[in-house]
């Protein structure tokens, strides 16, 4: 039997291997897909277990996506252009890392049928998955691109990589058309205390966060006339791309997947 895993910090809000075991059943596949939780000095002996073939591929979530980089071979060109790998394959005996959430992120904004095109997009936020975030709005052609960080140095670390970024102050909001919460606040209830009460209405608040369905930052926009979507079409795409990558067939997307992803 198969073995993969998802790896993070915290891990039990994942909802992967509920839906990873769905469809590894439903293609009749011998594999187990879990979750775990591990610290960064374990990074390295848990993916050379990939290598050794005692596990055969691996999900990398917070805070692990950039750091590690350094313990594979290969990475695919928007691993390397985002610095960030969500998806650890072993291909010709070579530790291969790849990123599934641009393709996650992008198909997700095209079901909602909102047009990012000259839009300006501001994103709270600037870990995990928020390169890949960065890379598919720059082929949306967004107009301009805000991204606001707890830690400053952390939004400038991302300028280097995606130099047409604007870094606004930690607490201060600017207009926009899209906002984007990229952080882990709202995953354990927390609200982001920013004021959006002067920004207009019919904008769209996207939550990257999927569980819980509707975080405060979500209810807050909704309260406010505007748009909103959490996370969980990208991550059903993410997961998707994934599966892909593994075992090489596309798993079917329908309103029983999504469904057995609402909260237990």
């Amino acid at each position: 039997m198969k073995k993969y895993f998802v790896i993070g910090n915290p891990i039990n809000h994942s909802l992967s291997p509920k839906l990873h075991n769905y469809w590894l059943k439903e293609n009749k596949i011998d594999a187990i897909y879990d979750k775990k939780k591990i610290e960064e000095k374990n990074l390295q002996t848990i993916i050379s277990k990939v290598k050794e073939k005692k596990i055969d591929g691996i999900n990398v979530t917070v805070p692990f996506k950039k750091v590690v980089i350094p313990f594979l071979d290969k990475l695919s060109i928007e691993a390397e252009q985002t610095q960030s790998v969500n998806t650890i394959i072993l291909k010709d005996n070579n530790l291969e890392g790849h990123n599934t959430d641009i393709t996650g992120f992008a198909k997700a904004i095209k079901k909602l049928n909102f047009n990012l095109e000259g839009k300006k997009v501001f994103i709270l936020g600037a870990g995990g998955v928020v390169p890949s975030i960065i890379f598919a709005l720059n082929t949306m052609k967004v107009s301009k691109i805000i991204i606001s960080n707890r830690t400053r140095q952390k939004a400038e670390n991302l300028k280097m990589l995606f130099n047409n970024l604007n870094i606004l102050e930690w607490g201060k909001v600017e207009d926009f058309d899209v906002i984007i919460n990229a952080t882990s606040l709202g995953l354990n209830n927390e609200e982001i205390n920013l004021d959006f009460s002067n920004i207009g209405n019919d904008k769209l608040f996207y939550d990257v966060i999927y569980n819980p369905s509707e975080t405060k930052f979500l209810r807050e926009g909704r309260r406010l006339g505007n748009k909103v979507e959490n996370g969980k079409l990208m991550f059903v795409y993410q997961a998707y791309e994934a599966f892909k990558l593994w075992h090489g067939l596309e798993p079917e997307i329908n309103e029983h997947t999504l469904k057995i992803l609402e909260d237990d």
